[in-house]
């Protein structure tokens, strides 16, 4: 995937420590889920708080991201769209993306890094949804 905020296999508290170490509301990231295979998760950081938004593989290539249920579904034809889409203000998550933390090696290997976090909160779910 070619695009330079997007972590591959990064785990979720290494996801945490970068998106938290500047303290900067609407850091953002993509990696790669830990649960599900195949799904994505776009992370965000907000109020020292990282949300997690699900990103599906749809059909044809498009990609669809976990909305409120009862809302309607969000597709889009690349992630690059999806991306765009959400650093506009008032488009359902907790804060528009403001600056993607970019991966520093090229490699992906993010599995064995050893980031610590000297303080952060966690919410009690582990993925939200998009609101309408």
């Amino acid at each position: 995937m070619d695009l330079p905020y997007y972590h591959g296999r990064l785990t979720k508290q290494d996801c945490e420590t970068l998106l938290l170490k500047e303290g900067v509301d609407g850091n953002f990231l993509l990696r790669d889920s830990e649960s599900i295979p195949g799904v994505l998760c776009l992370c965000v950081s907000f109020k020292n708080i990282v949300y997690t938004y699900r990103i599906f593989r749809e059909k044809h290539g498009y990609y669809r991201i976990q909305t409120a249920e009862g809302s309607p579904k969000q597709v889009f034809p690349s992630l690059k769209e999806l991306i765009t889409k959400f650093e506009k203000p008032n488009q359902g998550m907790v804060v528009h993306l403001l600056k993607p933390i970019k991966r520093t090696s090229p490699s992906l290997r993010w599995r064995g890094s050893k980031l610590e976090l000297e303080t952060f909160m966690n919410s009690n779910s582990d993925y939200v949804d998009v609101l309408p």
